[in-house]
């Protein structure tokens, strides 16, 4: 029998890895295409006709100068002048190459060339039709290229560029490009947040005035992800941090404010929301005061509204597509006492409810991403706590990811946490299958799905196999699992989990290393300053003699070499000697030969004394730095 007696739910589990939301993930990406909009005042935007087209001559010119650019040594005075007069075409034809799908992507690798004087010569030159560009869906790229330069040029001396005049006068200097281009957002600030592409103009606009480059709405690849790895929480997402001068600090209070005329479209429209969002992130950091103002704002709108018959008028916004995400970042930026009231006066009693929820689990999994303290994460474990096999089986396991973390962070109901995975992967009674753990929640499978068992309802539950269990080649591992395992093993007491991992075979242990989700496991072994040195090394030498294998794989290869970057010289004698049995292979082999150049492995081969020397002087640097950072 399965734990039919302990448990509602069904015997056979499979967990689901998660559920997906809409089209597209908070913070990365574009948003879905929402309609095209008019300006507010009826005027219609210029048709694409009465704007210069580029020639197919012209393109061909900007693709060869773009190539010889790019063979052309990156420095020196030649280089130099190359760039001067390719953006000097740029310039004179600066709207037809950023209104054309290919031209436009070569305006963008062009302006992270750019000096700082030849591109605001070229910013000028699309200034007149700036609000024809940011709506334009090839246009609003180079313009939001032209922003993220604005990291690096800042840093450049306009002294050190030669004052001269533009056709219409003096050249404006780059803080006054940037500071027109804001104004010009501020006065028709609904039209610009409320376009599909001009939207996008105004956040990387909020970024840049507040000095932080956020990395979700730059480095994450389109439409490459599953929906597990596109529910990635906010805060993991690290921002760039850069100096601004303050009239950029003052503009972005200013354009800040404007949200506050009309938050009812901020909060209700797909598009704006957006905009809203970003300006949280930002405000957080440089603005504390007004993010907490604007939050405030939010909520004490959705408050107002028509109460629901379950509860706070803000439960029916967290079950919509729009609001909720707009709300998920308002509980990621909220300081502690006011995310505690704000749980009292709404969430305690329905966190069951939103958990079963397939759109309000999210902006659950972020109320549990800002707990801090025990006093709030107390109460939301006891309600949450006993449903959890039951969110489980909805397949919103974000929600118990998000509670086995916020216990990692506070510090708190670790012990208790894990007695209820073990239950709800039914791998706790009887005691024998607790060493099964590991590949149950790795793979989100129930212990009888994952060993194939067909157990009748009301049946004593079988003992552990062991040689079933080695006998068996790992399932694929999740991002939700290895998120969970990663977790476990930051625990204060992580035994249980390390046990299990000490009785994965080495081919089990190796399929976890290779796996892209499961290799971050390994990185939790290696990182976790729970895990003693000892525990470490028990379960790490399973993949003694499957070094090589680990070396030609790509997710193992940096397994491998993060084991190599914490070992002692006897360890790395034995990688070593291991790795140089066959060196042909690891040099044939694309990710083998980068473990090989690491580990030096023809020195180690052809100079053994030499190479032991050059290890012993690393681990001696090494160790005087670890002296320098503990004291």
């Amino acid at each position: 029998m399965g734990l039919g007696l302990r448990s509602p739910h069904k015997v056979r589990r499979r967990f689901p890895a998660g559920g997906k939301r809409g089209r597209g993930a908070k913070g990365s990406g574009r948003p879905s295409p929402g309609r095209e909009r008019q300006p507010p005042d009826g005027r219609s935007e210029p048709a694409l006709d009465s704007h210069p087209r580029l020639s197919s001559e012209a393109l061909g010119y900007f693709r060869r100068a773009l190539s010889a650019l790019k063979e052309s040594p990156t420095t020196g005075e030649e280089r130099e002048l190359m760039v001067r007069n390719i953006l000097k075409e740029v310039e004179a034809q600066a709207l037809a190459l950023s209104t054309n799908r290919t031209a436009s992507r070569m305006v963008q690798e062009l302006l992270e060339f750019s000096p700082l004087k030849p591109f605001c010569r070229v910013w000028a030159a699309l200034r007149s039709n700036l609000r024809f560009l940011a709506c334009h869906q090839c246009g609003v790229h180079v313009l939001q290229s032209a922003l993220l330069q604005l990291p690096r040029l800042l840093g450049s001396s306009a002294e050190e560029e030669e004052v001269e005049d533009g056709k219409d006068g003096p050249m404006e200097t780059l803080e006054e490009l940037v500071l027109g281009l804001a104004a010009e957002v501020c006065d028709d600030f609904l039209f610009y947040c409320g376009d599909t592409h001009g939207s996008f103009v105004v956040r990387t606009l909020l970024q840049v005035l507040g000095g932080t480059i956020l990395e979700s709405q730059r480095a994450r690849p389109r439409g490459s992800q599953s929906s597990e790895a596109q529910r990635v929480p906010a805060q993991e997402c690290k921002p760039t941090d850069f100096e601004v001068p303050e009239t950029f600090l003052n503009c972005l209070q200013d354009l800040s404010s404007c949200f506050l005329k009309d938050i009812a479209v901020f909060i209700t429209d797909k598009i704006s929301s957006f905009c809203l969002q970003v300006a949280l992130q930002i405000l957080h950091r440089r603005w504390p005061q007004f993010c907490a103002h604007l939050c405030n704002a939010v909520i004490d709108y959705l408050s107002t509204r028509n109460s629901s018959a379950d509860g706070s008028p803000l439960l029916l916004f967290l079950r919509d597509q729009t609001s909720s995400r707009l709300l998920e970042q308002v509980l990621l930026v909220l300081e502690p006492p006011r995310l505690q009231s704000l749980f009292e006066d709404h969430f305690q009693g329905q966190l069951q409810t939103l958990a079963a929820h397939p759109i309000a689990n999210f902006p659950l999994q972020r109320l549990l991403d800002a707990i801090t303290t025990p006093e709030l994460l107390s109460p939301v474990f006891e309600e949450l706590s006993p449903a959890l096999e039951a969110v489980l089986a909805q397949g919103h396991t974000g929600v118990v990811v998000a509670l086995v973390g916020a216990c990692r962070r506070v510090g708190a109901h670790q012990a208790q946490v894990l007695q209820l995975l073990l239950e709800a992967f039914h791998c706790a009674e009887p005691s024998s299958r607790q060493v099964a753990c590991v590949p149950l929640f790795a793979t989100l499978m129930a212990y009888e799905v994952y060993y194939g068992l067909m157990e009748e309802e009301g049946a004593v539950p079988a003992e552990h196999q062991v040689e079933m269990a080695a006998a068996r080649a790992l399932e694929e591992v999740t991002v939700l699992g290895s998120l969970l395992l990663q977790h476990l093993l930051h625990f204060s007491t992580p035994g249980l989990v390390l046990r299990s991992l000490g009785v994965l075979t080495g081919p089990q242990l190796l399929a976890l290393a290779q796996s892209p989700a499961g290799s971050h496991v390994l990185d939790a072994i290696l990182t976790s300053p729970s895990v003693t040195r000892k525990q470490r090394r028990r379960v790490l030498q399973t993949l003694k003699g499957r070094y090589v294998a680990l070396a030609c794989s790509r997710h193992g290869s940096r397994v491998l070499d993060a084991i190599w970057n914490g070992a002692a010289l006897g360890a790395r004698k034995e990688i070593a000697t291991e790795l140089g049995e066959q060196n042909q292979e690891l040099i044939r082999d694309p990710f083998g030969h980068h473990v090989a150049r690491n580990v030096a492995l023809t020195t180690f081969l052809k100079r053994p004394e030499a190479w032991e020397q050059q290890q012993g002087a690393v681990a001696k640097r090494k160790r005087a730095l670890n002296s320098i950072l503990e004291g």
